[in-house]
């Protein structure tokens, strides 16, 4: 079918998957797991939405619609669309919230391995700018690689785990199989 025959808002229907665009999805049985501080934010972000965003949004879209002809009135079109906007990320907030298991670094008893929650030091091998990196192994929802937030289902997490300082890790990415040795791993 010609596009031009198409609902310009088809791609706002709701389907089955409320998950974003560019979110990572969690392997098939795992937990949505999250360090302290991921939860709150998840949490802050959902009663945002519920309590302050959502009502605000509710009374334009009620006076917009009190305002009669709603085919040409803005306010009631895109106040409908955010509206959308707001419900499919409460769903996909509701159903991360509801499968989290919170993490607390913290209360890690091993501390001379990596695992969840551990901010890692690693140094590359086999490169001439060899710069200590590191990262912090967080959840999927709270991973920013610009911060260093990488999340457990990347494969650098998954190869930094179980590791010890001094070990050499051998993991792929986009530039080939690449080489880091552990430096520091700690728990803060």
């Amino acid at each position: 079918m010609n596009k031009a025959f198409v609902r310009e808002d088809a791609s706002d229907a709701d389907d089955d998957g409320d998950e974003p665009a560019g979110a990572a999805s969690l392997p098939a049985g795992a937990k949505n797991y999250l360090t302290p501080a991921g939860h709150a934010a998840l949490r802050a972000e959902f009663e945002q939405l519920v309590k302050v965003e959502r009502p605000q949004l509710v009374q334009v879209v009620s006076w917009a619609a009190s305002n009669g002809d709603r085919s040409e009135n803005g306010d009631y079109i895109y106040g409908k669309k955010r509206l959308r906007e707001i419900d499919r990320r409460l769903r996909y907030l509701t159903k991360r919230l509801d499968n989290a298991e919170v993490v607390d670094p913290v209360q890690q008893t091993n501390l001379d391995q990596v695992f969840f929650g551990a901010t890692v030091t690693v140094m590359p091998l086999g490169s001439a700018a060899a710069v200590d990196v590191t990262y912090r192994i967080v959840g999927v929802d709270e991973a920013d690689p610009a911060t260093g937030a990488i999340s457990w289902i990347s494969p650098l997490a998954r190869a930094l785990l179980k590791a010890r300082e001094g070990d050499v890790v051998r993991f792929p990415s986009p530039a080939g199989v690449r080489e880091i040795e552990v430096i520091e791993i700690r728990y803060a």
